[in-house]
């Protein structure tokens, strides 16, 4: 049974968590392994440059709307099918863990899923653009 009372508060608790970590995460490809260097980690795969910008925008901008709740179900669905992404493209060949050298896709795999269940669930508490209509 879903407490109908404490689920808003919930969901936004996973929403902000998750929107936090995106901009963590995309905090340590700028400041740590710079622009230029996720660049070129990107074209050590194969990738274009693009997506390696696109990535970036997508983490900050994803992140902001995740924390402030901006049309979050929607904003989740974009990063999830990024985390896949990295487990096909990074982290899949590095084994189930994620202290393995180069990381497992245990996190991303575990991240993608919240992701899809932020999605399913919904905005939750505070959210400054709801992307459905609100319920009482």
């Amino acid at each position: 049974m879903i407490r109908s009372s404490t689920a808003p508060y919930g969901i936004a608790l996973l929403r902000v968590s998750l929107g936090i970590l995106f901009l963590a995460h995309v905090g340590l490809k700028v400041f740590v392994f710079t622009i230029p260097g996720f660049v070129g980690y990107f074209a050590s795969l194969g990738l274009p440059a693009v997506l390696a910008y696109a990535t970036i925008a997508l983490e900050l901008l994803g992140g902001i709307a995740l924390v402030l709740g901006v049309y979050a179900p929607w904003v989740a669905i974009p990063l999830a099918l990024e985390m896949l992404g990295t487990i096909v493209m990074v982290h899949g060949h590095n084994g189930w863990l994620f202290t393995n050298k180069g990381g497992g896709w245990e996190y991303p795999a575990f991240w993608a899923v919240a992701l899809v269940v932020l999605s399913l669930l919904g905005d939750g508490a505070f959210a400054l653009r709801a992307s459905g209509p609100r319920h009482a």
